[in-house]
């Protein structure tokens, strides 16, 4: 069985953490396409070119210990606004997205540009100030981050970059279902995409 779920939204509104959760759920294979960006990124940031580094990403790359870094975070935004790296970046992700068994792929234009015939597709949003807060205390935990003021103005220039951007620019599908997890746990959030899938899973 093929069936495919998107699942697209901003920094920290908590995409992945529905997305691993729907993966398990149902059984699917995960893939967090904004790692593939911060490999790139982090390569970048080593004096690699972005492009070459798209071209020739290997497995290992997504395994950088510091993928998650704010710095590397940045450098992500920064290379997804090249034409030509998204291009390179683009066949792996829709053959991963077909693979048997079905898969939940989560980013900023998997239902608008990768797949765009995806069965289910879902955007996951919250406010910039929520989002802020709940990357601080991440990145805290981490030693990773000096201040909140710091971590919200990183959000919003990240939004600005990946809303505005020519190429593949962060936006719900047309028939995208919106949660805003804004006043939602964790739980409350998993519950409401997993009610979503399963109303299209019904009619699929």
């Amino acid at each position: 069985m093929r069936f495919t779920i998107a699942i697209d939204g901003p920094a920290a509104a908590g995409k992945g953490t529905i997305s691993r959760a729907v993966s398990a759920h149902y059984g699917f294979a995960h893939l967090d396409t904004g790692l593939l960006y911060r490999a790139v990124g982090a390569k970048m940031l080593e004096g690699v070119a972005p492009i070459s580094a798209a071209q020739n990403l290997e497995p290992d790359d997504l395994e950088h210990p510091k993928l998650r870094a704010p710095e590397i975070a940045q450098a992500a935004s920064k290379v997804a606004v090249i034409s030509e790296v998204r291009s390179a970046l683009v066949d792996f992700q829709r053959a991963f997205a077909r693979r048997a068994g079905g898969a939940v792929l989560d980013g900023r234009d998997i239902g608008t540009v990768i797949c765009p015939w995806a069965e289910a597709k879902l955007f996951v949003t919250a406010s910039a100030e929520v989002r802020a807060k709940r990357r601080f205390v991440e990145l805290a935990a981490k030693g990773l981050a000096d201040s909140l003021d710091e971590v919200l103005a990183d959000v919003k220039a990240r939004d600005e970059r990946d809303i505005n951007r020519a190429e593949s620019p962060l936006k719900p599908a047309d028939d995208a279902i919106l949660i805003d997890t804004s006043d939602l746990n964790i739980d409350e959030a998993v519950t409401k995409a997993l009610t979503s899938i399963e109303a299209l899973r019904a009619k699929a």
